[in-house]
């Protein structure tokens, strides 16, 4: 079957899904009596599943997500209190639609980052286009686009990505040039585009990461106006895991 007729015409025009898949439907087709519409609607349904599976592994890459980190792997049983089933509303990414803004607050380590990458891997599994970075990450990545001169494309796209995701908002006070950007960020967002941030400060500390009370009020007033808001109380998983190793760790080294 390699040197099946067909094989080099789907090569030379790029149709790489069915010429994969040429000697598996040949053969499904001589053994079920398919006929020719049924077997190029199989070789086209190949085509388009490559290339949908191509497309999402590049958009996957260039987005910053991790793909470990999914809904299916996320402990619900260790955070009880957390509302699941708001969790698994956003899931559905019905607030892309509405441009709704999500903020996750807790302490280090209670699962705020794999939270929101699950809902952006969601939201990619749907063709939209997602983006999630660190804010300090992010703001260093824009103060390096003014110094090679790509500022404006950058910034353009940030504001238009369909979910920007910025994690660990508020570890670090932002300066004065980053608070301008987050500020402006938020604008061009506002109620366009959704925008999910994680942070482990409380809400009443939001204004003072900003350094400038006018510019804080004027973001967050934006920002929270269209936002679901969770707060996680508890533990961080890495400490509870670090107490339960101790004693194994202390019996191995008497």
């Amino acid at each position: 079957m390699l040197s099946h007729p067909l094989l080099p015409k789907l090569r030379q025009l790029k149709l790489s899904g069915m010429a994969l898949t040429l000697d598996t439907r040949c053969a499904q087709a001589a053994a079920t009596n398919l006929t020719a519409l049924e077997f190029l609607a199989l070789l086209l349904d190949d085509e388009i599943e490559r290339r949908q599976q191509k497309r999402l592994k590049r958009r996957l890459g260039e987005s910053g997500l991790d793909p470990g980190k999914s809904l299916a792997q996320f402990d619900f049983a260790a955070l009880p209190q957390l509302n699941r089933g708001l969790i698994l509303e956003l899931a559905t990414c019905a607030y892309l639609v509405k441009g709704q803004n999500l903020l996750l607050c807790g302490p280090t380590g209670v699962g705020k980052s794999h939270l929101v990458n699950a809902l952006g891997l969601e939201a990619l599994k749907r063709n939209y286009s997602v983006y999630q970075r660190s804010l300090q990450r992010l703001l260093s990545e824009l103060n390096a686009a003014r110094a090679d001169g790509s500022f404006s494309r950058r910034f353009n796209k940030l504001c238009d990505v369909d979910l920007l995701i910025l994690d660990d908002f508020g570890l670090r006070p932002l300066t004065a040039q980053g608070a301008e950007d987050m500020y402006e960020l938020i604008c061009r967002r506002y109620e366009r585009r959704p925008l999910f941030i994680t942070t482990n400060r409380s809400l009443n500390e939001l204004p003072d990461v900003f350094g400038d009370g006018l510019l804080a009020s004027a973001a967050l007033d934006r920002f929270t106006h269209h936002c679901q808001t969770v707060i996680i109380r508890a533990a961080s998983y890495r400490q509870k895991g670090h107490r339960k190793e101790e004693p194994d760790m202390l019996e191995s080294s008497s």
